[in-house]
């Protein structure tokens, strides 16, 4: 079976995301695939993307927020991080775990003079810190595995993006795991760049198939992309809407004293709000019937709320910190 390398150029995330998710379900081919992505937070395919973020942060660094195809945990993408990916057929599923694809990584690592290793869990790491994290997705006869290899990643912009309180979440959503991690090339013996450190592991690991070709896609296959990208990856409908159903509570202190907060949120879009405490019913069933079918997303709720800014302020309500409240 001949196995199609491809060293991506892209950095758009929704674009490299959805080429994954195109050459798993259109090609008979096995793939390897490496490619990096402007700075993004990436939400595994189970998880309430609202909780896996931190608003503020990713709002005010105008971070991109994207869903991708497999399960696990939300992972930070920057140009400083590669990313693997491998595309397999096999007979039977239980042929194959994390190893089968972990392992090559492991070995190109050591050529480099890192000695990275796994716990058995979905991570690889370097002196007890995380530098990759895998999921895989299944498709037919056909395994997509991939995974983030931290080189020389921002990790004070990866904490301040994935930095959550998620005590304000109830729901049955996978959660990440947060674990401490490190730079590869912080343990190199002689530095290199990140696009050197590209060019060794696509040179390595494509070296390990005994029929391997360097693909080049084409016009054809990169206008399929697009389109998926733009109908399904930058979609809010797949990136918020898809959370699973949860309960959103928080409690906030005001010139008034302290306002609770719940609502009810169904496919990205609340059900249910109401606020307590330190507000008056009359303007708490306000705000719940203008929110009401609205997104729970930073934007929809502002423009939804901005006819009540005036009674807010005869009320000595404070409009920010009413939204603040709500993410």
């Amino acid at each position: 079976m001949i196995t199609l390398c491809i060293n991506q150029t892209s950095t758009d995330p929704y674009f490299n995301l959805a080429a994954e998710e195109y050459f798993l379900k259109n090609f008979e081919e096995d793939f390897f695939m490496l490619w990096r992505s402007r700075p993004s937070v990436v939400v595994g395919k189970h998880q309430n993307a609202l909780a896996e973020i931190n608003h503020e942060f990713v709002r005010t660094h105008q971070i991109p927020v994207a869903r991708r195809l497999s399960g696990g945990g939300t992972v930070f993408h920057d140009p400083g991080n590669v990313n693997f990916t491998f595309i397999r057929n096999v007979k039977d599923i239980s042929e194959v775990n994390f190893k089968v694809f972990t392992v090559p990584v492991i070995e190109a690592l050591k050529k480099l003079g890192i000695e990275a290793y796994t716990t058995g869990r979905n991570d690889l790491l370097i002196d007890g810190k995380k530098i990759s994290g895998n999921a895989e997705h299944v498709h037919r006869n056909r395994v997509l595995h991939h995974g983030t290899l931290l080189f020389d990643s921002h990790l004070e912009a990866l904490k301040g993006a994935l930095k959550v309180d998620l005590s304000k979440y109830e729901d049955k959503a996978v959660q990440s795991n947060r674990s401490e991690v490190t730079n590869i090339a912080d343990y190199l013996p002689n530095p290199i760049s990140v696009e050197e450190f590209t060019d060794f592991l696509f040179g390595k690991i494509s070296k390990n198939y005994t029929e391997f070709q360097v693909y080049e896609p084409t016009l054809e296959d990169i206008e399929a992309i697009q389109k998926l990208s733009i109908e399904k990856y930058q979609t809010w409908d797949w990136i918020f809407g898809y959370s699973p159903r949860y309960c959103f509570t928080n409690s906030m202190n005001t010139a008034n004293g302290a306002i609770s907060v719940s609502l009810l949120v169904e496919k990205g879009y609340l059900a249910e709000a109401s606020f307590s405490g330190a507000i008056s019913a009359e303007i708490s069933q306000k705000i719940a019937e203008v929110l009401a079918g609205c997104r729970h997303d930073y934007e929809a709720v502002k423009a939804a709320l901005l006819g009540l800014e005036d009674e807010f302020q005869q009320n000595g309500l404070s409009f920010d910190e009413l939204m603040n409240g709500m993410f």
